[in-house]
């Protein structure tokens, strides 16, 4: 089964070595359905694993509270030991991510920066070196 959507991360990545491989850990929040009484939207919870160097070179970016778009791929349900008796759990592997913002919850929200109306009378391709941003 595959899952595609927007999530919060409810803890920073986790990279270590698998089989010589950089494995990311990754605990991810996503919220669906109405508003209760309380004003807060349901969560399903979601642990999420990425193979490879694109998961060890994101992983800095992967911080706690951040909102990223994400594709599961193999979303399955495990069964776990908990305190209380077996529990079951959300898993999957992540197919491809996009970060969305970096900000924290609770963290002020910034003023977007005045955007430039290009004033540019002509042809137009020879003036576009100026706004590429690389």
């Amino acid at each position: 089964m595959k899952a595609y959507g927007i999530a919060r991360i409810g803890r920073d990545a986790e990279v270590r070595s698998g089989n010589g491989e950089p494995v990311m850990n990754l605990s991810l929040a996503f919220s669906y359905g109405r508003k209760g009484d309380g004003g807060s939207r349901p969560t399903q919870w979601v642990e999420a694993v990425m193979w490879g160097k694109r998961a060890e070179s994101l992983a800095p970016y992967l911080v706690k509270g951040s909102q990223i778009l994400v594709d599961l791929e193999d979303v399955h349900t495990e069964v776990y030991a908990g305190k209380t008796g077996e529990k079951t759990k959300l898993v999957a592997r992540v197919g491809n991510i996009e970060l969305i913002s970096s900000r924290q919850p609770g963290e002020p929200v910034q003023a977007a920066a005045p955007t430039r109306q290009a004033a540019i009378v002509g042809s137009g391709f020879d003036d576009m070196d100026s706004d590429i941003p690389f």
